[in-house]
């Protein structure tokens, strides 16, 4: 597993946490791989009941590692981006997502996945899918108009718009906002543990009716965005775009947010 990725185990929970600070935790191939490894791992373990997902450094992530991204084929079939893309959202654990800072690109479409999402008051979540010439991708085109509506979802997507916490959970995609990290670690913290002392199989029901990540329909849904994604990525568009995003130029990061 990569170092960057650590996996802590615990009484009936894991807590997965992406540790990249000095790239604000933005993803490379590598560190996917280690993601899909730990949520296998976990998907497999009858203790585990629920996978805690954070960043580190005061970043939840900023979304692909624009180098590593653009000498992979990202999205390919059997890649690593889409590997960890399908095993979260296969997942039957309960998914709380803690996030602290900026949740960008798949750092915010991956939240539409989780069961509960907590965040500081500092973070931010946005979409700039678009803006670099790709399309947004874990079921995230069938999800999001379902949780904020087209409208809104329309004005995320084609402008890259981001959203504080308060407004994101305003419109249903944050569970609740907490005013910094220390109070969003132990909101985190009783949320767990309440949810292990709940009875574990109705809890584990109750779930399964109310998440539809891992449906067929949403699923379908990720191959199709993955198909499209591919093509875009390799267009002379999409490369313009995210080349001029890399260090050096105009200052910017490495990062797809």
């Amino acid at each position: 597993m990569s170092s960057q990725i650590e996996s802590e185990p615990g009484q009936g929970a894991l807590t997965v946490r992406i540790n990249r600070p000095e790239k604000r935790n933005a993803l490379t191939q590598a560190m996917y791989l280690a993601l899909a490894e730990a949520f296998d791992k976990a998907e497999t373990d009858p203790e585990i009941r629920v996978i805690r997902l954070t960043g580190s450094g005061g970043s939840f992530t900023a979304g692909n590692d624009l180098v590593d991204f653009l000498a992979a084929d990202a999205l390919r079939a059997e890649g690593p981006t889409l590997t960890f893309i399908r095993t979260l959202a296969r997942s039957t654990k309960l998914l709380v997502a803690e996030v602290d800072g900026p949740a960008m690109g798949i750092g915010t479409t991956l939240l539409l996945h989780c069961d509960l999402v907590y965040a500081t008051e500092r973070s931010t979540l946005g979409m700039p899918f678009v803006n670099l010439g790709v399309i947004p991708e874990f079921g995230s085109t069938l999800l999001l108009p379902r949780r904020v509506g087209p409208a809104i979802a329309a004005r995320l997507v084609y402008f890259g718009e981001s959203l504080g916490a308060a407004e994101a959970a305003r419109l249903g995609v944050v569970t609740e906002v907490l005013p910094d990290a220390e109070a969003l670690r132990a909101r985190v913290d009783d949320r767990v543990a309440a949810l292990l002392a709940q009875p574990p199989q109705a809890l584990a029901a109750a779930r399964a009716l109310l998440h539809d990540g891992g449906t067929p329909e949403v699923l379908a849904r990720i191959d199709v965005e993955s198909s499209i994604f591919t093509e875009r990525l390799v267009s002379d568009e999409a490369r313009s775009a995210m080349t001029a995003r890399l260090p050096g130029r105009h200052g910017t990061s490495a990062a797809e947010g």
